[in-house]
This record gives C-alpha cells, sequence and structure tokens, in this order.
C-alpha cells in the first residue's frame, strides 16, 4: 500500500521506503561507491559513517521508484556479495535488522531465523565497541546477560534478559521495541532505565 511507505520505521527518522532505499545498496564495491558519489556528489554534504548512509538513502529514496526498490532487493536474494571495509556478518546483519524496522511498525509477520540471527548476533556484540557499532543507537546493555530461548547463545553477566535470539540482535543494535518479545528482570529494567512501554500482547 502507497501509504505504507510513507509510514514511520524503527530507524529514527526514517521511513519505510528509506530503509528499503538503504536496503539496495549492500553489495557496493569500491568502484560503485566512487560512481554512486560521482553520481550524486550532495553525498558530501552529511560527512562521517552515519551522514554517508542517511545521505545514500534520502537519494536512492528521492530517485526511484517503489517498485523498483522493490526488484533491487529481491535481485539480491540469494547472493553473496557484500559492501566494500565490511564482512558478509555486516550485510547479514542488515537485512536481518532492516527487514524488522519495516515489519515491526507495519504489524506484519516476518519471521527471524535464529541461525542466521545467532551468527549475527554473535559479530554485533563483538563489536559492539568498534567503528562498526557506531552505525547503532547505543543502549546501556553493560550489567546485563543476554540468554536466547531458541539459540544456543548467552552473553553478559548480570540481570538477565530472555527471548528470541533475533529480538536480542535488535535489543543489541540498538531497538528498544525489541524489549517487547523480552522477558526476565533484566527486561524489566531496561524498559524502566529506558522508558520503554511494552505493547500489551493479546489474550487467547
Amino acid at each position: 500500500m502507497p501509504a505504507q511507505w510513507d509510514h514511520p520505521s524503527l530507524c529514527d527518522g526514517w521511513t519505510v521506503r528509506h530503509v528499503a532505499a538503504h536496503l539496495t545498496l549492500q553489495e557496493q564495491g569500491l568502484g560503485d561507491l566512487l560512481g554512486f558519489v560521482g553520481r550524486h556528489p550532495r553525498m558530501w554534504r552529511h560527512p562521517g559513517l552515519n551522514g554517508t548512509i542517511r545521505s545514500s538513502a534520502d537519494v536512492v529514496a528521492a530517485v526511484t521508484t517503489d517498485d523498483e526498490i522493490v526488484r533491487r532487493i529481491r535481485a539480491g536474494v540469494g547472493r553473496h556479495r557484500h559492501n566494500a571495509f565490511v564482512t558478509p556478518l555486516e550485510t547479514l546483519t542488515d537485512a536481518l535488522v532492516h527487514g524488522q524496522d519495516i515489519a515491526v511498525p507495519l504489524g506484519l509477520p516476518l519471521q527471524m531465523r535464529p541461525g542466521p540471527s545467532a551468527l549475527a548476533a554473535t559479530r554485533r556484540w563483538d563489536t559492539r565497541r568498534s567503528w562498526l557499532a557506531t552505525v547503532n543507537r547505543r543502549l546501556p546493555l553493560d550489567g546485563y546477560s543476554f540468554c536466547a530461548t531458541d539459540a544456543d547463545w548467552l552473553r553478559g553477566e548480570g540481570p538477565e534478559v530472555v527471548g528470541p535470539v533475533g529480538a536480542i540482535l535488535l535489543l543489541i543494535t540498538g531497538r528498544p521495541a525489541a524489549l517487547d518479545r523480552l522477558e526476565g528482570p533484566g527486561a524489566v529494567a531496561l524498559r524502566t532505565r529506558l522508558g520503554h512501554r511494552a505493547t500489551p500482547r493479546p489474550r487467547g
């Protein structure tokens, strides 16, 4: 539906269209990146990693039709290329997390398979203090332990945050909305600390 494209996503300041546009840019080699910047010099107006990411999504969202965005995303399914300067695990993380950035606000079901989600969560946890983590909102997750209920995945120390590894991945990447799917004393403490209200779950 056209209105869904303009719906706010879980990414601050981005609509569903911006997130989808960003997902079309997951296979950019160095030559692709230089060509993109050459064709769109306004990219230089926003320096820094986050500025570049946001500018590129703004450009694609503005000049690309909705149908073409969908076609480009579908064309990338099953391919194993990834962006320059990162590993395939960053591309995997983007696909999993940004898929939820779109689906959750729209109330659409989108499964996160435990195996790939655990790989992405491990990578994001291990790099949470590196430059790779600067693209995510930093949540106060130190002092908590995270235990997946659908995968052999346990990290951290402290009050437990328990639930699907996909939800843990969303939390690690700065999405407080993931707390709706997580339980345990650590999840309760984080909701209070972040001022996050859990969405009531339907009965029955």
